[in-house]
């Protein structure tokens, strides 16, 4: 295995591939590690959330609006005292409902950060019936 791969429990990928894989996913996900600082974001030009990579490094309420830092912070400092095990969220933007939902990350049972997930359900929402393969 070389430095450029990363070995996980169900099998190994190189750093591309993951790079592929988080670009692929059919959410924008933001990490923020243990100090509140961000440290990823996937799909620079494709995102509902618009992201710079001058983020990076930024302290998380430094990338909300300051009517929502109170909110973001009580999210956080449940995540650290394990007091949620998620926040969910849906907004109407420009038509569109968007889903956004945050999870804390634990590794040997400390915070070690949170993962921002959110996905546009607006076509999802509309979905009737069956659709199978072929």
């Amino acid at each position: 295995m070389s430095k450029e791969e990363f070995k996980f429990n169900t099998g190994i990928l190189g750093k591309e591939e993951l790079g592929l894989i988080l670009d692929a996913l059919p959410v924008d996900i933001t990490l923020l590690d243990k100090n509140d600082k961000v440290r990823y974001f996937n799909k620079l030009q494709t995102r509902i959330f618009k992201r710079s990579p001058g983020v990076i490094g930024k302290d998380v309420r430094e990338c909300h609006p300051q009517k929502s830092v109170d909110k973001v912070e009580k999210i956080i400092d449940d995540f650290k005292a394990k007091r949620l095990d998620k926040a969910e969220f849906w907004i109407d933007l420009e038509g569109r409902l968007v889903y956004i939902r945050y999870f804390p990350l634990y590794s040997d049972g400390k915070y070690s950060g949170c993962l921002e997930v959110s996905m546009d359900i607006t076509d999802i929402k509309k979905i009737e019936g069956e659709k199978r393969l072929l």
